[in-house]
């Protein structure tokens, strides 16, 4: 399964990704994103840890204004799942 890489404070998406059996990543450093397939965001910075353009190659979704259900859906649409 895929690995998401999410901001901490963001632990009901956290859970509701880990509920559809994605393993979740903590982002609390820039190398956390490493390995990631896509990560989730805050917004608050809109390059957090330099992710947007260095770190991943996969997508980095801003989860300003989501639901955890329209974050979930949008990491699937992303991925390719």
């Amino acid at each position: 399964m895929a690995k998401i890489g999410i901001e901490g404070t963001l632990t009901d998406v956290q859970q509701a990704l880990q509920e559809r059996g994605y393993e979740i990543v903590e982002l609390r450093q820039e190398n956390d994103a490493k390995g990631c397939d896509c990560c989730v965001v805050t917004g608050l910075d809109s390059n957090v840890m330099g992710m947007a353009d260095s770190v991943i190659k996969g997508p980095v979704i801003e989860a300003n204004g989501l639901t955890a259900e329209e974050i979930c859906q949008e990491v699937e649409n992303r991925i390719g799942k």
